[in-house]
């Protein structure tokens, strides 16, 4: 009878939502440089000032919303909307609760180097030409060839994939231009070796990203609009979310930070080559306290 009670007591202990706030909190995310950040941002505040176990589950775009939506995951804050990942918003929005933005300014589209041949002016002080003259995206088919016929792009469920496939479409490119998949790392890395060995490229880009920092780099004009006017990143959690974890909800639920918040966080991961990106995350906790307080519960 006692082990009977004792038993009743641990199974109505587990139900309670003390209990249930203890629960380890699981953040989906992708591997994209901004994904990352924030993620990692978001675990080091639930470990450093909720005292809360937090884990981070690396997938693809699609997956990250599925994940939420079916209670896998507790929260993703990778939503880029409204146009780019607009699909998975239609799919899944119905089921997830959608915080709001968490970061407004962001944009996507194709981008090319703007960097000059050899030194950045000559003796008599000019300005070297730049070694890439394309300004928008219908120029692209009359270089092709000079981009070897590829558009360097990262994993193929990501929101700046599809539009680049529209795009191929609408500007009559599918068969000049290839896209070719890969991951953000790849992308960067593809481009880094362009730079360098001054070689044409274009490649799908996004802001905020650490590499507008790195390189002079600009967006090719989109005169049908494909990829959209801009927009913002949003929060999304589970259904249930703020009765059973009301702490973990309000902390979401306030998070908030500016595309060069973000810049600086995403310049510090790099630096390490992406190898300790909680690290970086709790020095960022650590040098914006009045931030970081400001979404506190």
């Amino acid at each position: 009878m006692r082990k009977l009670v004792l038993l009743l007591c641990l199974t109505l202990l587990i139900a309670s939502p003390a209990f249930a706030a203890k629960r380890s909190v699981t953040i989906a995310y992708t591997g994209w440089a901004s994904s990352t950040a924030s993620a990692n941002l978001m675990r080091a505040v639930l470990q450093e000032k909720l005292g809360r176990t937090c884990e981070l589950v690396a997938t693809d775009a699609e997956n990250m919303w599925r994940m939420v939506a079916e209670g896998e995951a507790d929260a993703m804050l990778s939503a880029w909307l409204p146009e780019t990942q607009d699909v998975y918003f239609e799919q899944y929005g119905s089921e997830v609760e959608n915080l709001g933005p968490n970061l407004e300014g962001t944009r996507i589209g194709l981008v090319v180097p703007k960097v000059p041949k050899g030194r950045f002016t000559t003796g008599t002080g000019i300005k070297n030409r730049i070694y890439v003259p394309t300004t928008s995206i219908p120029e692209l088919g009359k270089d092709a060839s000079k981009y070897d016929n590829r558009i360097i792009g990262i994993d193929p469920g990501a929101g700046v994939m599809d539009k680049t496939r529209e795009a191929l479409e609408v500007y009559g490119l599918k068969d000049k231009m290839r896209l070719v998949p890969g991951s953000d790392a790849t992308m960067v890395a593809e481009l880094s070796r362009a730079v360098s060995h001054q070689r044409w490229i274009v490649v799908t880009g996004w802001k905020p990203h650490w590499m507008f920092a790195r390189w002079n780099l600009e967006f090719l004009d989109d005169p049908e609009g494909v990829y959209g006017q801009g927009g913002h990143i949003a929060t999304m959690v589970r259904k249930g979310l703020q009765q059973e974890d009301p702490d973990v909800y309000a902390l979401l639920n306030n998070f908030y930070w500016t595309p060069k918040e973000m810049g600086r966080l995403m310049l510090w991961i790099q630096e390490d080559r992406g190898l300790f990106p909680y690290d970086k995350a709790l020095r960022w906790m650590n040098t914006h306290s009045e931030r970081v307080e400001s979404w506190l519960p």
